[in-house]
């Protein structure tokens, strides 16, 4: 029977595991490249060389 129950499991991740997979790539892909998608992007990759606060005791 475990055997049944693997091949079941198997056959719904070869059929709608890859259509699932599929609609979370093609979400980030829109995502990415929607109108106004690279102002985001610009601000997100600056935010490491920002230098607004101070770190800590590390900077002391």
């Amino acid at each position: 029977m475990p055997t049944a129950h693997y091949d079941m499991l198997r056959h719904f991740a070869d059929s709608w595991g890859l259509l699932y997979m599929m609609a979370i790539f093609l979400s980030v892909v829109f995502f990415l490249l929607r109108p106004g998608a690279k102002a985001n992007a610009m601000a997100a990759a600056r935010i490491p060389l920002d230098d607004n606060e101070p770190l800590g005791d590390e900077r002391k």
